[in-house]
């Protein structure tokens, strides 16, 4: 029994759109959908998974783009982000226009998320936690026994999420990391919002903005 995952690029932007199962029982839910659905739907079908849910972890754009149309196409609800990130899902409209997007129209998902939640995946948890700097209402979903977290655009491997949004800040972004991330364990592995993946220990010892003791040159 274990969660299993698979990387679908999506956008111009490549955002690492996540499909996310239980392998015992199919249950899925897919994290960012940003856009490109058809392959996200192609990917579903091809695996043979049940999808039951959406997740976001922030309102932007390239994460977020497809996500009413692939809920509609299979019926199913939307969750996430946390609140604090409402204004950029009400803003799609504008972040479409600003990126040269296809439009994207503004809404609210069926759940916002919060600091402990848990998001069953068959029988398998998410477990959310809440950590804003790249946005307010950013959330990372990690899970326990696979040893795995998808951080969205909080953390890159060799890097950090941009702060120079609307209600981003470097140091809230930095303390969410340090304060967050960090005790998740430095084995656990995780999915950022695009680039490779890497795991929290190596980022602790490498990272340029976020290693715990950096060589002096």
């Amino acid at each position: 029994m274990s969660l299993q995952f698979e990387i679908v690029p999506v956008t111009p932007y490549q955002q690492n759109c996540s499909i996310v199962w239980c392998d015992e029982t199919k249950a899925a839910v897919v994290v960012d959908p940003g856009g490109d659905i058809h392959l996200l739907k192609a990917k579903v079908a091809e695996l043979g998974l049940n999808v039951v849910k959406l997740v976001l972890t922030h309102g932007h754009l390239d994460h977020v783009g497809g996500t009413t149309a692939l809920a509609a196409d299979l019926g199913v609800p939307v969750w996430g982000p946390h609140k604090e990130d409402a204004f950029w899902l009400q803003g799609l409209e504008r972040q479409s226009e600003m990126f040269g997007f296809p439009l994207t129209e503004a809404f609210d998902p069926d759940r916002w998320l919060d600091e402990g939640d848990e998001i069953p995946v068959g029988n398998q948890v998410l477990h959310v936690l809440h950590t804003p700097g790249h946005t307010p209402g950013h959330v990372i979903l990690h899970n326990t026994d696979a040893k795995i977290a998808f951080v969205g655009d909080v953390l890159f491997n060799g890097g950090v999420g941009r702060t120079d949004f609307p209600k981003g800040d470097y140091q809230t972004l930095i303390n969410s990391i340090k304060g967050k991330l960090w005790p998740l364990g430095n084995d656990v592995t995780f999915v950022p919002g695009h680039g490779p993946l890497s795991t929290f220990g190596t980022e602790r010892a490498s990272n340029p903005f976020v290693a715990d003791e950096m060589p002096l040159y």
